[in-house]
Formats: structure tokens, sequence, C-alpha cells
């Protein structure tokens, strides 16, 4: 085998899927056919889950060295959510370049021995009850495979996974721009999604957000069709919306997005996997995107990390698509509801105004907030399981900073709950503590993406310890 897992697609999830496996002590190699990374600002945002994600691998940190401001909350259709109302130590969107990210997961892979082959094109795989063989400028040989390459997936499309859902009807555009003041100055600071937005009578608009370096501006205006935007038509609405109000300096990148909403019917076909755009696409409403497919990578790799290093058997693979497509599908329906409110047309104007009033309850926000923020995902069970370990603090330190060896963690406020995990050593990091989150709790084992799978009393941590990680003693590998 050239490496244990093969992950095409060097985007956000892509590398994130890497780093775990290499944290792991599992091989990969990432297929990318880009020769260099784009640097297209594209996504640029952190929201406060994923920010929690980065947390648990000591990954915050340089993330925030790169941080271009930060929105205190998110929106809903453009309605304003209080992320101050959940449970986090993070309540707010962390601006983070897309650039900046996939520099950052590049960088730790490196750093864990991962191999990342650019100018690398994948055009066929074919898989046994061995493993995959990958074809494009070599061949390559791996147990597992991995797609992340996008919502025009090559390997969502050679596996034959449908994807259905709906076209695109409507489309935006988005354009890296250079300003200069003109009869005012571009907004300096980052505080707002819609920032120097404007709107039109007929219902379009257009916002400018600066992003990171001088003179660097983000433009997204609505409108277009299925074509990519040319410099011309860029230029035109700048002015339209803008007039000399700022200087257009230079529009070093420009696309265009729709409101097409997709999402595979399956993620996981023997020994294949599906994550990130290609597995899920949606218009970027509320910036979910990366955060969902980093949110997807971080669910799978522990896993297959397990399966592959001989821990679990094979079924637990099963639970990534069982957890992670309902979140999807959750996901491009939230989409798609904002996506119906929003227009000139009078209907879609009051639905508007009714969505700001019921907003502004607490419950309501909290909802929702959770739903936009990724801190409501559960993936079911009594009780806490399922749910997001809350950070707290542990003594001197965060509870946080004992995931950062990728293991699973068992906290407990008496000794005799740490004793099952003993025979663990190497895969479950175990600590006393003063206090839990929940009252109730006296002891939780918590999976390595910091999600509860057992607490106690109420439920012995035995039977979920060898579950979610195996015999207490494992020799070979299971896939």
């Amino acid at each position: 085998m050239d490496a244990d897992v093969i992950i095409a697609g060097a985007g956000p999830t892509g590398l994130t899927v890497a780093t775990e496996l290499a944290l792991a002590g599992v091989r990969p190699i990432v297929v990318e056919a880009l020769d260099v990374r784009s640097g297209q600002s594209k996504a640029m945002n952190l929201q406060p889950r994923t920010a929690e994600l980065f947390d648990l691998r000591g990954l915050l940190p340089d993330a925030g060295e790169h941080a271009i401001g930060r929105i205190d909350g998110g929106h809903f259709a453009g309605v304003s959510l209080d992320y101050t109302a959940l449970d986090t130590r993070y309540p707010y969107q962390m601006g983070v370049l897309q650039a900046r990210v996939e520099e950052l997961l590049e960088d730790r892979l490196g750093g864990l021995g991962g191999d990342l082959r650019r100018d690398w094109r994948l055009i066929g795989f074919e898989q046994d009850d061995e493993g995959v063989t990958v074809h494009g400028p070599e061949t390559l040989r791996a147990r597992c495979l991995v797609g992340c390459d996008g919502g025009r997936s090559t390997v969502r499309k050679l596996l034959g996974v449908a994807f259905p859902g709906t076209d695109a009807t409507r489309w935006n555009t988005v354009a890296d721009v250079i300003l200069g003041a003109g009869t005012a100055r571009p907004p300096a600071g980052w505080s707002s999604m819609g920032q120097a937005r404007r709107r039109r009578p007929d219902g379009t608009f257009a916002s400018v957000v600066p992003i990171g370096e001088p003179g660097l501006y983000r433009f997204v205006y609505s409108g277009g069709d299925a074509d990519e935007p040319t410099t011309a038509e860029v230029t035109d609405r700048f002015h339209l919306f803008y007039g000399d109000e700022y200087e257009l300096v230079d529009i070093p990148y420009a696309s265009r997005f729709g409101n097409a909403a997709r999402q595979a019917e399956k993620y996981r076909v023997g020994r294949v996997f599906l994550a990130g755009d290609a597995a899920h696409v949606h218009l970027p409403i509320g910036g979910q995107g990366l955060n969902t497919g980093v949110q997807d990578a971080f669910n799978l790799g522990w896993k297959l990390a397990a399966v592959l290093t001989g821990q679990v058997p094979d079924g637990l693979l099963d639970t990534y698509e069982t957890e992670r497509h309902p979140v999807g599908a959750s996901v491009l329906a939230n989409v798609r509801a904002q996506s119906a409110v929003q227009g000139p047309d009078p209907g879609n104007t009051a639905l508007h105004d009714i969505l700001t009033t019921l907003l502004a309850l607490p419950d309501a926000n909290r909802v929702t907030a959770g739903m936009i923020s990724g801190l409501g995902v559960d993936y079911g069970g009594p009780g806490h399981v399922g749910t997001r370990l809350p950070d707290f603090r542990t003594g001197t330190g965060w509870a946080s900073e004992l995931f950062h060896t990728g293991h699973g963690v068992l906290l407990a406020t008496r000794e005799d709950h740490l004793a099952p995990a003993l025979p663990y050593h190497g895969r479950i990091v175990s600590a006393l503590v003063d206090a839990l989150p929940w009252d109730d709790v006296e002891a939780v084992l918590v999976r390595p993406d910091g999600y509860v799978c057992a607490a106690a009393p109420g439920e012995d941590v035995k039977g979920p310890l060898r579950a979610w990680f195996g015999a207490a003693e494992c020799s070979s590998a299971n896939i």
C-alpha cells in the first residue's frame, strides 16, 4: 500500500481529514488538482462549533493570528442572531479566510508527516476487498479513499452516487477587489457579513467587507446568470451600487454562485467516503459551507483512524453517514428557508418581518442560533449522549486541552468512575475534575470529536467504551 488513506482535494475538508488521520498515526496522501494554493479568499468565517473543534486540536491560536475580525453573532435570512445565548467560549464568528485555513492545516499536516501532492488530478479508481486503487499522474494504492473534491466531485461521479436536489434559479457574484478612497473611505474593520450593504428598490443588493490585506475587499452582489462574471460586469455593478463613493482599483478574482441545493444519497460506499462539498452543496447563506465540511471531517477522521488501526470493527464507519447525512440535510433545509424569505416580493417582505419578530424571542433565537452556529448538532441518545461537551475549567486549564492528542476523554468527579479506562491507555485520556457542566453527571465519556457517548450515573461507561473505542486490547485492522 502506498498509504492507508488517499484523500482527493486539499481544501479545508480534505486537509482536516488528513490531519486527523496523521495525528492518529494513519498514513494519508492528499492529492490536489491545483498546482498551487489558489490564494482566493472564498469562505471567510469560522462558526462557533468549528472554532471549538479547532480548539480541541490546539489549532485555534494559529487561526486567530490570521483573523481579520469577528462578528458578534450570526444571522438567519439577514435577521441577527445572538450567539451569547449559547453555552460556548466563542459566541461569535471568527473572520478567517479559507486560504488561511488551508495554509494552517497544510502546515499542521506537514508537521505530522503527511503527504500532499499537487498538480495531481484523480481520473479513476477501483475498490476491492483489500483496498482502493486510484489513478492519476501515477497509480496509488490505499486501504480507503475519501472524496473531498468539491461540488463537481469526480469521486462522487465515478462512485455512481446520486446527487439529488434543486438546480440554481438565482445567482450571486463574489469578487476580491482592490479599493481606494473616493468620496468616502471604505470600511476599515470587519463587523458584519453585510458590511457597507446597499439595497436597490428592485431587491438587488451588494456589500463590501475588508479581508485583511490593505485595500483588499470582498465585493458581493446579487444578480447575473450561470456564466462566469466578466471584469466589465463587476465594474458596472460596483459603480451601480457605490457610484464614486469608493475607487475600484483592481479585480483580482471574481466568481458566480447559485442557489442550487443538492446532497449525496450516500456518504459511504464500501471503502470510499464523501465529505464537504462533495457530499452537499448549497447557497452560502449564514456562512455554513466550510464549517459543515470541516465538521464532517472531524466526525470521519477519528473513526477512520480507529478502524484502520484495528481498535474497533468496521461498523463504526457506518455512523459517519447516519450522523452527518441528517446534519447536511438540515443545513440544506435552513438555507432553502432563508432563500425563500429574501427578495422584493411583498409576500417575502411580510414573511421576513414576521421572522424578525419571532427571532427576537429568546427561545427562537437560541434554537436558530444553535442551528446556524453548529452548536445545536445532536447525534441522539439518552440524556446528554450525542451532544457536544461544552468547554469548562479543569483546575488551571480547560477541558478542551485534553483533546489535543486526538484521543477520547473520560472526565469524572470520582476516582472509581475512571477505573474502566485504565486498559485503554493511549486511546483514552482520563482526568479527575471538581465538577462537570451538568449537575446530574458524575462522569462523562467523550469522543475525540467532542461529542458525549456516555454519562454516569444513568449509564455504565464500560459498554460505550467498548462500542466506541473497541476492546481493551487490539492488534489488527478491521478494514
